[in-house]
C-alpha cells in the first residue's frame, strides 16, 4: 500500500480522541469504516469496542464478539473495515512490538498519544508509516 493516505473527517477524529481520554489509563481500541478509494482510505465511522485484555493498561485486545458484530453492521450499512485504531496512555504513538505481533488484518493501524497528542498511522507488522490527512 506504498502512497496510501487515511482521509479522517475531523468529527471523526474528535470522536476517536474522546473514546482515548475516556479509557484513561487502559488503553482503548476500535474499527474504523470506510471505503479505499485508489491511494485514500476514506473514514466514514467509527466503532469503539470494549478492551479485553487481561492487562489493558498494557495493551489492547478487542472482544471478539463485539469486533464481528461492527464487522457486520459495516457490511449492512455498505462500509468496509478500513482501519483500526488503539491507544497507548504513556506514549509514543508509535507501533509496541505486540503490535506488530498481533497484527491481524491489512489495513492501516492508527496509534494515539494522548500524553502529547500524537494520532499517526502504520501497516502492521512492518511498520510503515501512512499518513493521516484531516477531511471535513
Amino acid at each position: 500500500m506504498p502512497g496510501v493516505f487515511v482521509l479522517l473527517p475531523s468529527v471523526l477524529a474528535a470522536a476517536l480522541w474522546t473514546h482515548v481520554r475516556r479509557e484513561l489509563p487502559r488503553e482503548c481500541v476500535g474499527a474504523l469504516g470506510g471505503w479505499v478509494r485508489g491511494e485514500q482510505v476514506q473514514v466514514r465511522a467509527l466503532y469503539p469496542l470494549p478492551n479485553v485484555s487481561p492487562q489493558p493498561e498494557r495493551e489492547y485486545l478487542a472482544d471478539p464478539g463485539e469486533l464481528l458484530r461492527v464487522l457486520r453492521a459495516m457490511q449492512r450499512e455498505g462500509l468496509e473495515l478500513v482501519a483500526l485504531y488503539h491507544s497507548h496512555p504513556h506514549g509514543p504513538a508509535a507501533p509496541s512490538a505486540s503490535d506488530r505481533q498481533l497484527a491481524a488484518y491489512p489495513v492501516p493501524y492508527l496509534i494515539a498519544d494522548p500524553r502529547h497528542g500524537h494520532l499517526r498511522a502504520y501497516l502492521l507488522p512492518g511498520g510503515e508509516e501512512v499518513e493521516i490527512r484531516g477531511a471535513e
